[in-house]
C-alpha cells in the first residue's frame, strides 16, 4: 500500500532559512533538504571560514537530520552539491565530502556551479536517502 508523504521538522537541527521541512518522506524515500553551512545551536554565528570547513559543518548538519529520523549516511544514495566557486572549491569540497563515506560506498552525485546561495555560504548539499525494508 502506498503512503502519503509525510513532512519532518527535526528538534536539534539548524533553523531552515526559508520556508521548508528539514525533510519529506514518502513509501519509505527520504529527501532531505539542502543544508547550508550554518549553527545548529546559534542561527545568528557566523558561517565558517572556506569550503572544506563549509562542507563539514553542511556534513553534519546533514547527519543530524538523518539521525532525527533514525537513519544514517548508509542509507543516502543521492547527493547533490551545489557550489558558488566551483572551480576553487571542487577539490577541498571533494577532499572533506569523501571523509563521510566509506570508499566502496559513495552515493551517486551530482555537483553544480550556482550564482550564489542563502546566507553567502559556499556549498549547500541535499540527499535522497531510503529507510530499509
Amino acid at each position: 500500500m502506498t503512503q502519503g508523504p509525510t513532512f519532518w521538522m527535526i528538534p536539534n537541527a539548524p533553523t531552515p532559512v526559508a520556508p521548508f521541512s528539514h525533510a519529506s518522506e514518502s513509501d519509505g524515500w527520504v529527501f532531505v533538504t539542502g543544508q547550508m553551512p550554518t549553527s545548529p545551536t546559534d542561527d545568528a554565528a557566523p558561517l565558517p571560514e572556506g569550503v572544506s570547513a563549509q562542507t563539514q559543518r553542511v556534513m553534519d548538519n546533514l547527519k543530524i537530520v538523518l539521525e532525527g529520523l533514525g537513519l544514517g549516511l548508509q542509507h543516502v544514495l543521492v547527493a547533490r552539491i551545489f557550489l558558488t566557486e566551483f572551480k576553487r572549491d571542487y577539490a577541498a569540497m571533494n577532499e572533506a565530502y569523501r571523509a563521510y563515506f566509506p570508499q566502496d560506498a559513495l552515493p551517486a552525485r551530482t555537483c553544480i556551479g550556482v550564482t550564489g546561495l542563502a546566507r553567502d555560504a559556499l556549498v549547500e548539499i541535499d540527499f535522497i536517502a531510503k529507510r530499509p525494508g
